[in-house]
């Protein structure tokens, strides 16, 4: 934060003296927090609920694995919190944190403002452009080209609005991304609707599965006006997500997310795990009106690279 005081001049060096520290709290790394202030459900631990969801969440050998995974480690350890996991299925993740039988859920979670009025979201990790898992060679280049064709998601993701409002379009969810691909692979769906780097990680586990990747248009504001839920065929943003009752650990760990795209470790681990730092890290120009006001101040700017 910028001062625009002016002070008088005998207390001009005083007053230069003050801005040079406070400048230097402002822009160094930031303050963590002692694990013993934030509000965990055993103290010094944080319990994270996750599902199976490679190459984003995934339990092996007793570690979390997989890109959002490895970013919660980081900040787990710098703010001297230990990581245990639970596994369940994505509603069941919600509702665990929404009950607040756990810390933090995380996975490539859309931020919707349903969702925000019963947890708290961090700062965004990552930005999640709008993919497709497509059967066959057949295009689909934007919404009107879904119509009439066999859509289909995980039950509980945003997607499942999003489908169900394609006109004359045939709209399945599913308990499990497996079974999306298995019904995609064999042709009994035209289109899945999963996170771009699980297609890109499905795609690279088993290619003997019939689908491609393949990139939505974004729908017009004409289109989104006429169809709200049309808004998540946008590129969204993820979050980690947290109980109403942990304010001080959501604001921790957003630090932390915020701290790890100015020092590029952010960008190194989207790459790992097969994602464009670009296309990931970079937010579209309407996501800071989608919070302000609603989660976040007025003033507040989505984290990116291009900053």
């Amino acid at each position: 934060m910028d001062s625009n005081d002016i002070f008088p001049h005998s207390r001009l060096n005083h007053a230069v003296s003050a801005i040079l520290a406070l400048g230097l709290v402002l822009f160094s790394e930031p303050v963590v927090a002692q694990a013993g202030e934030l509000e965990t459900l055993k103290p010094g631990v944080l319990q994270v609920v996750i599902e199976p969801y490679m190459p984003y969440t995934a339990l092996k050998d007793d570690k979390q694995v997989g890109l959002d995974s490895d970013i919660l480690d980081v900040i787990a350890k710098k703010l001297g919190l230990k990581i245990e996991t639970t596994v369940t299925d994505f509603p069941g993740m919600l509702a665990a944190v929404q009950a607040q039988r756990a810390d933090i859920t995380i996975g490539g979670i859309a931020w919707s403002d349903a969702r925000q009025k019963v947890g708290l979201f961090t700062d965004p990790p990552y930005y999640s452009p709008p993919a497709m898992a497509v059967h066959g060679d057949a295009s689909y280049p934007d919404v009107q080209s879904l119509e009439g064709k066999a859509l289909g998601t995980v039950t509980g993701y945003v997607w499942a609005k999003s489908i169900a409002q394609v006109p004359k379009a045939d709209a399945h969810t599913y308990p499990t991304a497996d079974s999306v691909f298995s019904d995609l692979s064999s042709g009994r769906i035209d289109v899945g609707f999963l996170d771009p780097l699980l297609i890109i990680y499905q795609q690279q586990q088993r290619p003997d599965m019939k689908f491609r990747v393949a990139y939505l248009n974004p729908p017009t504001a004409e289109q989104v006006a006429a169809h709200p839920d049309y808004k998540y065929f946008q590129p969204y943003m993820t979050g980690f997500y947290l109980p109403k009752q942990a304010p001080k650990l959501a604001q921790a760990i957003s630090d932390q997310i915020d701290a790890m795209y100015k020092d590029g470790s952010l960008a190194a681990l989207v790459t790992k795990w097969g994602g464009d730092p670009k296309q990931f890290l970079v937010p579209s120009r309407d996501m800071a009106a989608q919070r302000r006001g609603v989660d976040r101040p007025q003033t507040w700017s989505p984290p990116s690279i291009a900053n």
